[in-house]
């Protein structure tokens, strides 16, 4: 079998063009250099070399020869940087998913970028998914990185969820609702009101929290005739079709009214979930973000 040493013997006696100059340039005795080009020679069943008193010349197998030769050990080196780079977390790709109402902007957007221009061999793809359907992706190796809200009211053991910055919750509502020109409000002025969100029995996330917080304010959300589970309850409020509980950055983003809640703890956390043991390339995003969010 022809070996890497083999290779890199032929090559480098074929372009300083003396077995005695590759010899010094490889740090090897020139009788082990040529015992290799012998084996070489004799594996392939051709010489390589025409042998003279001045210098080796290549014959036509060995002009052959040498393209191919010189092309394996780029090909090895390449593999090599490779693998070490993806075994110490600076090359793949990450599979990202986030909550729609945990949009890659602001904060989480400036601290994406400053990662991938870190790390310029790393490739992100991202989706969208419920905080529910998130924490199974991960659990099953379907994706890397989760970034949702909680409440999460089932987390399986093996995924982590690292704290990454808490919001306000607001009262999001569209231009043309009665309550459009309030700038504070107490949950309990809620009651009468229709909420184009609905809570998931199974399921956390910002539906839950909104359902937990007007419970503590002494009533259950009343459903507008047209609801949304998640995605598109900004659309529904912007259309009129009723009110929502909503992070103070997606009614801004969304071009929505915000009202301030009086009540105490009307808050919403972001967290990062991954899984424990995770690769080293999950273990450095993971590291960056959680560096970037400490003091948030």
């Amino acid at each position: 079998m022809i070996s890497m040493k083999q290779l890199r013997y032929f090559v480098e006696i074929a372009e300083s063009g003396s077995f005695s100059g590759a010899a010094q340039r490889l740090f090897v005795a020139q009788s082990a250099l040529s015992r290799q080009i012998k084996e070489l020679e004799s594996h392939l069943g051709t010489t390589l070399f025409e042998r003279t008193a001045r210098q080796p010349n290549l014959t036509q197998a060995g002009l052959a020869f040498l393209p191919r030769a010189k092309a394996i050990l780029i090909d090895v080196d390449s593999a090599g940087r490779l693998a070490s780079s993806v075994g110490q977390g600076q090359s793949g790709t990450l599979r990202l998913c986030h909550a729609s109402t945990v949009p890659l902007v602001g904060k989480l957007q400036e601290v994406l970028s400053h990662y991938l221009s870190l790390a310029p061999a790393v490739s992100v793809e991202v989706c969208v998914e419920s905080s529910a359907i998130q924490l199974q992706d991960l659990l099953h190796h379907r994706m890397d990185i989760g970034l949702l809200r909680l409440p999460v009211l089932h987390q399986p053991d093996d995924l982590t969820l690292l704290p990454l910055f808490r919001e306000q919750v607001v009262v999001a509502v569209g231009p043309t609702h009665h309550l459009a020109s309030e700038s504070r409000i107490a949950l309990a002025q809620l009651r009468d009101e229709s909420f184009v969100s609905v809570p998931h029995p199974q399921r956390g996330g910002l539906s839950y929290l909104s359902f937990e917080l007007c419970a503590k304010a002494g009533f259950s959300p009343k459903p507008a005739q047209v609801y949304s589970v998640k995605r598109t309850q900004s659309l529904l409020v912007q259309a009129g079709f009723g009110i929502a509980l909503l992070p103070a950055s997606t009614a801004r983003a969304s071009s929505l009214h915000a009202i301030e809640i009086t009540d105490e703890g009307c808050e919403s956390e972001v967290v990062l979930a991954y899984r424990e043991h995770a690769s080293p390339l999950v273990a450095a995003f993971v590291a960056h973000f959680k560096e970037a969010f400490s003091s948030h």
